[in-house]
């Protein structure tokens, strides 16, 4: 049987993080937790599936659903999407419609949820 040492490595204090490590990390688990809220917002995911929806900059929406990415950027000329790679196409009609409704469902719903707003 070993000796237990008092100045093994367990008793180290952990490295110090920056505070810009620290806010990444913030920035990052409140993300997954909008996102977690944001997926509900379309109904139920089937078993097997994936599907998230967040807003990730003041500008910039994301939709992911089973591996196709659906990137929103909204500019001062209007609301623009971009599917996987293709370019950048201007949202209109019906579609920007749903996009502004789920926006401010999205922002409500995290707003009461994460934000106690």
């Amino acid at each position: 049987m070993s000796k237990l040492h008092l100045g093994q490595n367990f008793l180290k204090k952990p490295a110090p993080v920056s505070s810009a490590e620290r806010r990444k990390s913030v920035e990052r688990e409140l993300i997954n937790a909008e996102s977690a809220l944001g997926r509900t917002l379309f109904g139920d995911v089937k078993p097997g599936h994936t599907r998230e929806f967040f807003c990730l900059r003041e500008n910039v929406w994301l939709w992911y659903e089973d591996g196709l990415i659906i990137r929103y950027e909204v500019r001062q000329n209007g609301v623009f999407k971009r599917v996987g790679t293709q370019n950048f196409e201007k949202v209109t009609g019906p579609e920007l419609q749903h996009f502004a409704d789920a926006t401010k469902a999205y922002l409500k719903l995290i707003k009461r949820s994460i934000y106690r707003d």
